[in-house]
């Protein structure tokens, strides 16, 4: 299973609808980094996905974006097999 970091805030629908679609799809364990307990990480998503809001998703190394980007991929049957890589 791939390594998911997500970048997110400590409320935030989206940020919890992505976990959700997540597990639902097998991943057990999501790195989560809270940029609102943690300013300088919201200069580091900023700076690494050119975005500025939450949630902010990757696997592995590629960026996946925020949770519309992830329903899409995972609507395409494209979000499983990054995942299985």
């Amino acid at each position: 299973m791939a390594n998911i970091t997500m970048y997110c805030t400590t409320v935030c629908p989206y940020c919890t609808r992505a976990e959700m679609l997540l597990k639902q799809r097998g991943v057990q364990d999501i790195h989560k980094i809270y940029i609102d307990r943690d300013p300088a990480q919201r200069s580091t998503m900023m700076e690494r996905t050119g975005r500025r809001t939450v949630p902010q998703i990757y696997i592995d190394e590629h960026h996946i974006g925020g949770f519309d980007d992830l329903a899409a991929l995972d609507r395409a049957n494209g979000l499983l097999p990054l995942l299985q890589a």
